[in-house]
């Protein structure tokens, strides 16, 4: 065997693991992004829940909690669809925006 040969079965196994290393890394991100998306869409249903409860308070200071609380869930279905690219989401969105202008 060559020197160029054992180099080149070096380099190839030292890349070898850096990509295995690599590739466990990303399936390890990839788990994280879909425990984290799971929970996202249960805040999402507890938030939509609660939206359906009906205010009874005048007090300006209620109704833009409720306003606030609108803007939240819109910006966790944001981050579930950027973190996902699901279509599936990005409709619950467009729903949900003709839902808080319906609202307002």
């Amino acid at each position: 065997m060559s020197i160029l040969e054992i180099i080149l079965a070096f380099t190839t196994v030292f890349f070898g693991y850096f990509c295995f290393k690599f590739a466990i890394a990303v399936l390890r991100v990839q788990e994280a992004i879909e425990d984290s998306l799971d929970a996202i869409d249960q805040k999402y249903q507890s938030l939509s829940e609660i939206l359906k409860i009906p205010v009874f308070f005048d007090s300006p200071e209620i109704k833009r909690i409720v306003e606030e609380i609108y803007e939240v869930r819109l910006s966790i279905l944001y981050v579930a669809e950027r973190l996902s690219n699901s279509v599936e989401i990005k409709e619950k969105i467009e729903e949900e925006s003709e839902e808080t202008e319906e609202v307002k």
